[in-house]
C-alpha cells in the first residue's frame, strides 16, 4: 500500500533564522511535508534543539550583493516566507515584502509572514523584548497567579501560542485563499496581540477571572477546588473537580482516605462549594490532608473516577523523548509521528547550501562566485581555494 502524501508535500518555505516563534511555525509546517530552508548567517555556530527537526540550512550573506541576487532567486521560487525580525530589518537588506508582491514583484504568491513582537504600530515596535514583555502588555500577566506579584509561564504563552503557532494558522489560512485567487500576501503577527487572541476567554468581559482580584477567582487559584497541592513526598497532584457533582466525588473519596467521621473536628459540606467565605478553611484542610499521603498514593486512589485529581508528572516521567507533533491525522499522519522521530535535531548553518543550491537551478560558476565573493562565509571561501 502507497504511502499517503502528507498535506503540505511539494510546500517550499524560507525561514530567516530567529528564536522560538518563527522556528516554531517553520516546524509545525516541516512536519506537515513542507520542505523548510532556514537561512543562516555565516560563521554562526549550530543549533540543537527539537525546533531545528526536519530542516535544511542555508549560510548566506544577504549584505553581499551576489548573496542578496541569491536569496532573491530562492524566494522568488517559494511558497512561503518566514521574517522572524523587528519591523524593517528585511526591508534594509532589500527583502521586504514589495519586493515580491508589489507590482511587478518577483513572486506574486508568496506568502509573507512576519512574527514581530510589539504591535507594528506603537510606542514599542522598535525596541527589544521577550515573552514576558508581551505578555505584561497584553494584560494577561496581571492576572497570572503568583503570590505578591503574578508569576509567567516560561516562554509559552506569547512565543509559542500567541506566536508560533498562530503564525503557522495565518500562513495555513493564506496558502487556503492563494488556491482561489492565485495571490499572495503579508501575514502580520505580533506576539502582543497573539497572546490577547488565544487569551480570550480570560480577558473578556464577565470571564471566570473577574471581577475578583487577581487570585481569589475560579481558575487563577483562587479556589481551592482548583489548585494544586504538596503531598508527603514533596510531590504534588492537581485538583480540578470545579463541577459540583465532581466536587462531591472528590470529596467523598478524600474524606474516606483521611478517616472523615472517624475523627473530629471540620469537615467540609458540599452544598458549600461556592461559599467563598469558606474557602480559606477549605484550602487548609485539604492542605493538610494531601500532606498525610505520597503522591503516587492520591494518582492511585483518585484514578478512574470522576474526582478530577491527577499527578503534577515532571517531564521525564511523561517521555524521555520530545513531543511529537499534533493533532493526529488518520490518513495522512505528520512525518516525525509516523516514523518515530521525536529528538532535537543539530543543525550546522551552512550544512545544505550547496544541496538548496543545486536544486534551485544555481549552476557551478554561479555557485563558484557566490564563494569567491564571500557571500557563503569566509570559512567556505577558504575551503575552496
Amino acid at each position: 500500500m502507497a504511502t499517503p502524501s502528507l498535506p503540505l508535500n511539494g510546500l517550499k518555505v524560507i525561514e530567516f533564522a530567529g528564536l522560538a516563534p518563527g522556528p516554531f511555525a517553520g516546524l509545525v509546517l516541516a512536519d506537515w511535508g513542507a520542505a523548510v530552508t532556514r537561512v543562516d548567517r555565516p560563521g554562526h555556530g549550530p543549533s540543537a534543539d527539537i525546533l531545528c527537526r526536519r530542516k535544511r540550512s542555508l549560510a548566506i550573506n544577504p549584505k553581499v550583493p551576489s548573496g542578496l541576487a541569491a536569496l532573491r532567486r530562492l524566494i522568488a521560487d517559494s511558497d512561503v516566507l518566514i521574517d522572524p525580525f523587528r519591523p524593517g530589518v528585511l526591508e534594509k537588506l532589500g527583502l521586504g515584502p514589495d519586493v515580491f508582491l508589489g507590482e511587478g514583484g518577483l513572486n506574486g504568491r508568496l506568502v509573507y509572514a512576519r512574527v514581530a513582537g510589539f504591535p507594528r504600530k506603537g510606542a514599542y515596535s522598535s525596541m527589544a523584548g521577550h515573552d514576558i514583555n508581551y505578555i505584561a502588555l497584553s494584560g494577561v500577566l496581571s492576572m497570572l497567579p503568583g503570590k505578591g506579584r503574578p508569576n509567567f509561564p516560561l516562554n509559552l504563552l506569547a512565543d509559542f501560542a500567541g506566536g508560533g503557532l498562530l503564525c503557522a494558522l495565518g500562513i495555513l489560512l493564506a496558502l487556503l485563499e492563494r488556491a482561489a485567487s492565485g495571490r499572495g500576501q503579508v501575514v502580520a503577527l505580533d506576539m502582543v496581540s497573539g497572546t490577547r487572541y488565544v487569551s480570550s476567554f480570560a480577558l473578556a468581559p464577565g470571564s471566570p477571572y473577574f471581577p475578583s482580584p487577581r487570585g481569589e477567582n475560579l481558575l487563577d487559584g483562587g479556589a481551592p477546588f482548583y489548585a494544586v497541592y504538596t503531598c508527603a513526598d514533596g510531590r504534588w497532584v492537581a485538583v480540578g473537580c470545579l463541577e459540583p457533582h465532581f466536587y462531591t466525588t472528590f470529596l467523598e473519596k478524600f474524606g474516606r482516605a483521611l478517616g472523615m467521621g472517624e475523627e473530629e473536628g471540620w469537615h467540609p459540606n458540599p452544598e458549600d462549594q461556592m461559599v467563598r467565605s469558606e474557602w480559606p478553611r477549605l484550602r487548609e484542610y485539604l492542605a493538610k490532608g494531601f500532606l498525610t499521603r505520597p503522591r503516587d498514593y492520591w494518582a492511585g486512589l483518585f484514578h478512574g473516577s470522576d474526582a478530577c485529581v491527577t499527578p503534577v508528572l515532571a517531564p521525564a516521567e511523561v517521555s524521555l523523548r520530545a513531543p511529537l507533533p499534533h493533532p493526529d491525522l488518520s490518513r495522512t499522519p505528520a512525518r516525525a509521528g509516523r516514523e518515530g522521530e521525536g529528538e532535537a535535531q543539530v543543525l550546522d548553518p551552512g550544512r545544505d547550501t550547496e544541496e538548496v543550491l543545486r536544486e534551485a537551478g544555481f549552476s557551478a560558476d554561479e555557485q563558484a562566485t557566490l564563494v569567491r565573493d564571500g557571500a557563503l562565509g569566509e570559512v567556505r571561501a577558504r575551503a575552496k581555494l
